[in-house]
């Protein structure tokens, strides 16, 4: 290590990896804002917060974590241009209140660390 590594190191930070908490709030704001699938919930992750990245190994386990509470729902769909079909998530109905309530904590966490 150099000392120019130190300054390098906090002018241009490495990306930070969410945990599972925070994996699930995160899910939750966006499928709130309408139906996902796990690629793509990584990919607007590291579009939308270029500082922030997502495990496919968190990924999926805050989507496992939020099917067996039954706060989303899993169904696979064909999408046009897509060879494969995707497994698409949404919000439960029952579950909208408690997804506003995580969503919101996202919101207020990367608003505290932007700002």
């Amino acid at each position: 290590m150099k000392l120019e590594d130190i300054y390098q190191f906090f002018e241009n930070p490495p990306p930070t990896y969410l945990c599972q908490e925070l994996a699930v709030c995160y899910i939750m704001y966006i499928l709130l804002q309408g139906e996902s699938y796990g690629t793509e919930l990584i990919q607007q992750l590291e579009t939308e917060y270029p500082t922030y990245r997502l495990s496919d190994t968190v990924l999926y386990s805050a989507i496992k974590f939020l099917e067996d509470q039954r706060a989303i729902n899993g169904y696979w769909k064909k999408l046009e241009g897509r060879g494969r079909p995707r497994r698409m998530y949404q919000v439960s109905p029952e579950w909208e209140g408690q997804a506003q309530d995580l969503a919101q904590l996202w919101d207020d966490y990367i608003n505290r660390r932007t700002n």
